[in-house]
């Protein structure tokens, strides 16, 4: 698979998971089956992009997944296996959001 199919896989993939979680009450209502799975295959996935792809888009994966952890603290909790897998993945590159509604960040398209 391409470099770049790759790449949209995984952001769309991280993308969906953060719209997916927004606002969930409770752990029944994320269906941690199914989210066990998906965090794996993001974890996964971000494993096996090269260091130089990631340097190029980590600032932006830090800011969706921690809106996606805004969301998920409150349900799981700050030392749930799921929630510290993904802040495994955020490298601390930005600014990071202060809540699941922070979109304040400026566009490349802007």
């Amino acid at each position: 698979m391409h470099m770049y199919a790759k790449i949209y896989q995984f952001s769309a993939s991280v993308g969906a998971l953060e719209g997916y979680v927004y606002k969930k009450a409770s752990a029944e209502e994320l269906g941690l089956p199914a989210l066990t799975v998906w965090t794996d295959n993001l974890c996964k996935a971000y494993n096996h992009l090269p260091s130089e792809v990631l340097n190029e888009f980590q600032e932006h994966l830090d800011r969706t997944l921690g809106r996606a952890l805004h969301s998920l603290k409150p349900v799981l909790g700050d030392g749930h296996e799921l929630v510290q897998k993904l802040q495994s993945l955020i490298k601390g590159a930005a600014e990071m959001p202060v809540s699941d509604d922070d979109f304040n960040k400026q566009k490349w398209f802007e």
